[in-house]
């Protein structure tokens, strides 16, 4: 009878523990359930807004439609057609140039600012103004101010002339060589401050204990940059780089302010020939295609840009 009472009692404990057990996980359950309910909204908001469009974009890629009426599925037509033509080959290596020529350029003077502008002088954050201020104006009034300053009568040749150096005079924008160099120029003025101010936020989490030590054991400047503060700041490098080429290879507004993609095709981009085809010749199955192709190409870059900059963090 004992035996039995104290068996009944252990199974009458066990069970109220499994319930017990089983009332905190169900609970943690739906804890956990509940968190999912909360992300929910932004999850289908995401996959709407950005997945779903993305994937609608690329189905009309494989299509012929004109933006109106019906369409047809052609398969890889487009597909062949931009690597067939000679202009859309001229459009990606212009814009391979602009971009890495902007990735280059803006991270060199970004850092080189950033690192004049960390510590020291007094008239730093004024100054840093200064440098940031172009970023918060819009690139197409950016492109217009530069465009008459590269005008043929503008001040860069006016300056030229009164230097006495009337032979360096040129019409900067209407001569193939000079315009995609124009361009780049606008394109890197305007993103300088940007760049500096991702290098400034590494640069303040350098120790100044570590420079300090580098500079007692007698390293310089240069020295103490490639020994100490480089290392430190390899996740911003990451960062600016990233940034800097996604938004090199996809410049459009420079080129549609300064040359509208001329003289002659010089300045076209992947960009402007997507505008081109879709909002102008109407040509949208065209123009997705070409717009897939840019992505593509984006996505690999930054990949790869990704992976590298990853191995030496």
């Amino acid at each position: 009878m004992t035996m039995t009472t104290e068996t009944v009692a252990d199974e009458t404990g066990r069970s109220a523990a499994e319930k017990k057990n089983s009332s905190k996980s169900g609970h943690g359950y739906r804890l956990r359930f509940g968190y999912w309910w909360w992300a929910a909204p932004a999850v289908v908001l995401v996959l709407a807004m950005i997945y779903a469009t993305t994937a609608a974009g690329a189905f009309y890629a494989f299509t012929d439609w004109t933006g109106i009426g019906k369409y047809k599925f052609v398969g890889l037509k487009n597909f062949q057609k931009i690597f067939a033509n000679p202009e859309m080959f001229g459009a990606l290596v212009n814009t391979l140039v602009l971009a890495f020529g902007f990735v280059v350029l803006t991270n060199i003077i970004g850092l080189g600012f950033a690192l004049a502008l960390n510590r020291g002088l007094k008239s730093r954050y004024i100054l840093r103004t200064l440098v940031f201020m172009p970023v918060v104006i819009a690139p197409i009034a950016v492109s217009y101010i530069w465009k008459f300053i590269f005008a043929y009568e503008g001040p860069l040749n006016q300056t030229l002339q009164a230097l006495g150096l009337e032979g360096m005079r040129k019409d900067w924008l209407a001569e193939p060589r000079l315009a995609l160099l124009a361009v780049l120029i606008v394109m890197v003025w305007q993103s300088i401050g940007f760049t500096m101010v991702i290098y400034l936020a590494g640069l303040a989490t350098v120790p100044i204990e570590l420079e300090e030590a580098a500079a007692l054991d007698g390293a310089g400047p240069v020295r103490r940059f490639f020994s100490v503060t480089r290392h430190m700041i390899q996740p911003s490098i990451a960062i600016a780089t990233t940034l800097s080429l996604v938004q090199g290879l996809r410049v459009f507004d420079q080129v549609m302010a300064l040359t509208g993609g001329g003289p002659s095709g010089a300045t076209e981009t992947l960009a402007t020939k997507i505008y081109q085809q879709t909002f102008v010749f109407g040509n949208f199955g065209f123009g997705a295609a070409l717009a897939l192709v840019l992505s593509l190409i984006i996505l690999i870059f930054t990949i790869a840009q990704q992976r590298l900059t990853r191995d030496r963090m």
